[in-house]
């Protein structure tokens, strides 16, 4: 069943990225229909009675699914339209990669109630700051297209054109990454002092702690730059990819090598 779910999610992204902007209720439906299916498919795949699935395809799912309904709450206050083009047919592949790549049952028994809520909150971060380094990309491609005042380029070029101006594109991006990082610091938090009641174990201080306590660094900085500094523009950017290339090692390019190339499973 969640199998047809998730190809419905994909082919309605695919119709809502094609819809003309002039047909703005129409894109509204079909947008809140797709992710609507696309959620439902991902908690009927996750939640298997007993057991929990994770894997890469999932958190990128996850991600997508997110950014979706970021993208429709914030274009009732912003003019995002541009920013459809861009996110439905990404999130269209990401409704399809968790059929192509199932990921690994997780048995639940005699885990921590907490183990559930751990992972949730992990995956909220990873969504949410997904969605920021994804904004940060669209600002630096629209950047460079104010720079060299290109003309044409396309569909994609009209959907950089159709963008918020960069002092709002930036406003948005500052919000996103005020949410993830306090998703991510309640993630660290509860891995690092609540690691026997999470895991079961005592704390290991493996590759995926580290990369993810540097991500947590890179965005506290940017943050208090931010704050203090008035950081902005590139400098801004730079540290939001880097923080999210920093987090994607921590789980997703680990469960990416397991899984794919030497065909693992492990949490």
């Amino acid at each position: 069943m969640q199998n047809f779910l998730f190809l419905a999610a994909a082919f309605l992204y695919a119709v809502c990225a094609l819809l003309p902007s002039r047909r703005a209720p129409a894109i509204s439906a079909v947008t809140a229909g797709a992710w609507a299916l696309h959620g439902v498919s991902l908690g009927m795949d996750v939640m298997v009675p007993g057991r929990l699935r994770v894997g890469f395809a999932i958190m990128l799912s996850s991600a997508l699914w997110v950014s979706v309904a970021a993208y429709w709450l914030e274009n009732r206050n912003f003019a995002l339209d541009g920013m459809r083009r861009l996110v439905m047919p990404f999130a269209a592949v990401a409704a399809l990669l968790p059929l192509l790549f199932p990921g690994t049952l997780t048995p639940l028994a005699g885990k921590s109630p907490a183990f559930g809520w751990h992972i949730a909150v992990a995956v909220l971060a990873y969504s949410t700051l997904t969605i920021a380094a994804f904004h940060a990309v669209l600002m630096a491609l629209q950047e460079a297209r104010l720079h060299t005042r290109t003309a044409g380029g396309g569909r994609f070029g009209a959907a950089l054109d159709q963008l918020p101006a960069l002092l709002t594109m930036e406003k948005l991006l500052f919000r996103v990454i005020w949410i993830g990082f306090i998703l991510l610091s309640l993630t660290v938090l509860s891995g690092f002092v609540f690691s026997e009641q999470v895991f079961g174990r005592p704390l290991l201080l493996d590759h995926k702690s580290v990369f993810a306590l540097l991500s947590w660094g890179l965005f506290a900085a940017l943050l208090a730059g931010r704050r203090w500094r008035g950081w902005r523009g590139k400098t801004a950017l730079r540290f939001t990819l880097a923080g999210f290339a920093t987090l994607a090692l921590a789980y997703v390019g680990s469960r990416f090598v397991l899984e794919v190339i030497l065909h693992r499973g492990t949490i």
